[in-house]
């Protein structure tokens, strides 16, 4: 029988977030753990073979192993281009200056 290992996957919206601690064998995929913590229940429009992800805030492969104590982040897509709103930042810092 495979050891068992504690982790943590992780989802959140501006209006509800979920974290759920679960135990899997060790050598279980980050995608394989998205798909074994149920969270695709509670936010049906995660994909786990299509998820971006991150273990601790650093991206990370779904198909890469989790390890004891992992907390997989699933990340939401972009909904603004980071450089256009740097852009709006420095022009709406530089009317206020005037």
């Amino acid at each position: 029988m495979s050891q068992l290992i504690d982790i943590e996957v992780v989802y959140g919206l501006p209006h509800k977030q979920v974290l759920l601690s679960l135990k899997v064998p060790a050598g279980t995929t980050i995608e394989n753990a998205i798909k074994l913590s149920g969270i695709v229940k509670h936010f049906p429009e995660i994909i786990p073979s299509e998820a971006v992800v991150g273990i601790f805030s650093k991206a990370d492969k779904l198909e890469n192993t989790v390890n004891n104590a992992d907390r997989i982040e699933i990340y939401r897509p972009l909904t603004a281009d980071p450089k256009e709103m740097r852009k709006l930042r420095a022009e709406k810092a530089k009317q206020a200056k005037k």
